[in-house]
């Protein structure tokens, strides 16, 4: 039945699971090494190398999963009700009386151990339970008690019936999956007390005084007497009148072990239930959210351990059932329901390994539990293939059942701004923010496309505002604080172009002590250098763009920023091999030849250099910098023909922008196609009213038009 059982599809196929079988090992071990312990005591000197193989098997169960630590619990318990076989009015007696002392010593070697590790854990996670998101566990963010109350009293029922008929099965039950209970009148609330009834009473029947007459594997006993062959258990009696005898130690008599005692000491029903429900109900107990909120509403993988009390608690009954009957019909009827019962968990947990093959069948196959989450986590899958129109519409599912999930929002604002859907692209990034005002990420793409549409100053406030957001109650700190370094780093850029060096300087600094380990700092570390160039503190600049190299000895950028440093303290030999090595690591990029350009533009090699503009925008005919760059090295080599055409490419990449307008204006008026000119020219001053250079260009051109005799805008 354990190995059949479909609840177990999650923790052996998913890779997260490996934690679960691993504390499960090592919880078997553990319990393996007491019983051990247990039969040994006070015979042999080995015993407490058996408790010391529990204690270490205990800690590395609770290294692999926190719920291992229970495992000593449970040893407790099948000390002291299944190989003791003490009832509950007997264990005060026993320990007033002082009878039994091993036992004693036992369970309180198991308490204090216990107590270490829970300590050291404890310790370990900064004396505080860790944080989750309020769709993780949405019971424990809920404002009314009672629906809190309700709804964690009837999780545990939830969990068996998962157990029990494991018909639906999901890769997550956070959010809506389970939803609240918020009155007593939730006939949900039925299921809870049946379940708990049922468990209060097994339990008792177990652990209530013995009778007259009870069930010791399957026969009946009087008084401790056999009335049918089989097997004597202990009396009342004796356990009032003599000290407790252990069930399953051995008897030695003059050196020689009564191996035909020890076979015959086996366990009674009631022992193997008790056993059964302290394996069933005390793993489980760390995700009931007694002690502390848990990240989750059901897991699947938690019941990998419990569910072997399960299956031990089924088994044990069908067998009851077997042993009691008294027709051949009836007992055959019983045989073949359990083994049907195998059968389907057997068939069921192949279908659901079906379902774990890849992951978008694990989240198609959870829309019907958890559309929301399904969904969305498909909308990542279809994204990462390429099926862009597929993903977008996954995302708006998601969104259509949870309208304020931040981090799908999120998702569908950056597929958008993948697919140069900017406004839409906005539009959601600014819900993700407005629904999670700490999601650094959105608040990074925001202002990365609103300083690409020229609208620096809303950029500005927006890295600023990121730059701002407390380190405290975060869902993935590391993302977050990567997010505000490229915050950081962007805003630094901000101020680089508008000229503001020191300003830039500052910001750079702050990303630099904000940076987190994983962080990768080349790119700063070599913007640091440029700022430091253009204030002319070129021993400073030189430093950074060194580590910039030091921290990525292929980083392109580094390359040509330390090249043009090199040209400008007169190591051109220098200089070149870097332009040259940044060509060789990467031939595509139009930058790399940009540079290189502008270097030879510089060493007065025209022909050169304007071969390496064209090969650049030719490249990069897409990135604004390139071309634009180019157009302006092709007019210093005078080829104003080539320098038109790449300058008119620049103002169709960035239309709004008054530079790439002032000169293609300035080309179109050199070149004699004065018309246009005027056009560009009026254009650039809309956008920039002030500028300087632009209104003297007009005016010369004015000039000229005039003595041509051409109609000018002024007139």
């Amino acid at each position: 039945m354990f190995a059949s059982h479909p609840i177990h599809t999650e923790a052996v196929a998913g890779i997260v699971g490996r934690a679960d079988v691993g504390a499960s090992l090592f919880f078997l071990l553990s319990l393996l090494c007491y019983v051990k312990h247990c039969s040994t005591r006070g015979y042999s000197a080995r015993t407490w190398g058996w408790f010391l193989g529990t204690g270490l098997c205990a800690g590395c169960s609770m290294l692999w999963k926190e719920q291992g630590v229970t495992v000593l619990a449970v040893s407790a318990v099948y000390d002291v009700f299944v190989f003791h076989r003490l009832k509950m009015n007997q264990i005060l007696p026993t320990i007033y009386k002082r009878k039994n002392l091993s036992l004693f010593l036992s369970i309180s070697l198991l308490t204090f151990w216990g107590t270490f590790l829970l300590g050291a854990r404890l310790y370990w996670m900064g004396n505080k339970p860790p944080s989750f998101s309020n769709s993780d566990n949405p019971a424990a963010d809920s404002d009314s008690l009672l629906a809190r109350t309700l709804t964690f009293f009837y999780l545990p029922t939830k969990n068996l019936w998962l157990l029990l008929c494991p018909d639906t099965l999901s890769f997550d039950w956070s959010m809506d999956a389970v939803p609240l209970l918020k009155t007593v009148c939730d006939w949900r609330n039925l299921h809870t007390v049946a379940f708990y009834t049922g468990l209060l009473l097994l339990a008792y029947y177990c652990l209530k005084s013995p009778g007259v007459e009870r069930e010791c594997n399957g026969k009946f006993v009087t008084n401790g007497k056999q009335n049918a062959n089989g097997h004597s258990c202990h009396s009342d009696v004796e356990y009032r009148n003599s000290e407790i005898k252990p069930s399953f130690a051995s008897k030695v008599e003059n050196g020689i072990k009564n191996n035909a005692s020890q076979r015959t000491q086996l366990p009674s029903t009631e022992n193997i239930v008790v056993l059964s429900l302290s394996l069933l109900v005390i793993p489980f107990v760390p995700a009931t959210n007694l002690f502390f909120y848990v990240g989750f509403v059901i897991a699947e993988r938690v019941l990998y351990i419990p569910s072997m009390g399960f299956c031990l608690l089924i088994t044990v009954g069908a067998r009851a059932l077997y042993v009691k009957v008294q027709k051949r019909f009836l007992k055959t009827l019983i045989f073949y329901a359990t083994a049907t019962l195998i059968v389907f968990y057997g068939l069921k947990t192949a279908i659901r390994n079906g379902d774990w093959q890849n992951e978008e069948m694990l989240y198609r196959s959870g829309i019907k539990v958890n559309p929301a989450k399904a969904w969305g986590n498909l909308g990542n899958v279809l994204k990462s293939q390429s099926k862009i129109s597929e993903a977008e519409s996954a995302y708006r599912n998601a969104l259509y059942y949870r309208s304020n999930m931040a981090d799908m929002l999120y998702n569908l604002g950056l597929l958008l701004q993948e697919n140069s859907r900017f406004a839409e692209a906005l539009h959601y990034y600014k819900l993700a923010i407005g629904s999670r005002p700490t999601l650094a990420s959105a608040y990074l793409n925001t202002g990365i496309i609103l300083m690409n549409q020229g609208k620096t100053e809303e950029a500005r406030r927006t890295f600023l505002k990121c730059s701002e957001i407390p380190d405290e109650n975060l869902k993935d700190p590391h993302a977050h604080k990567s997010s505000v370094t490229s915050c950081l780093y962007n805003l630094g850029k901000l101020y680089h172009e508008q000229g503001h060096y020191e300003d830039a300087l500052s910001v750079y600094k702050e990303a630099i002590q904000k940076m987190p380990r994983q962080f990768a700092p080349q790119s700063l570390y070599n913007m640091m250098g440029e700022a430091y160039m253009r204030l002319s503190k070129l021993p400073e600049a030189e430093h950074w763009y060194m580590e910039s190299l030091r921290s990525k000895t292929d980083h392109i950028p580094a390359h040509l920023t330390y090249g043009k440093l090199l040209a400008l303290t007169g190591r051109k030999s220098e200089a070149e091999k870097f332009f040259l090595k940044a060509i060789e690591l990467d031939p595509t990029k139009g930058n790399c030849y940009m540079h290189y350009g502008q270097f030879l533009l510089e060493e007065a090699r025209l022909i050169e250099a304007a071969e390496m503009a064209k090969k650049a925008a030719e490249l990069d005919s897409t990135e604004f910098d390139v071309v634009f760059n180019a157009a302006h090295m092709l007019r210093q080599a005078s080829l104003n023909e080539a320098a038109e055409k790449y300058y008119d490419l620049a103002a169709r990449l960035r239309p709004n922008y008054p530079a790439a307008l002032m000169n293609l204006g300035a080309i179109l008026h050199l070149n004699g196609r004065l018309q246009k000119a005027e056009a560009n020219y009026l254009r650039a001053l809309q956008l920039k009213p002030d500028d300087v250079i632009t209104q003297s260009n007009l005016r010369k051109l004015w000039n000229i038009m005039e003595k041509q005799g051409l109609k000018t805008s002024k007139t």
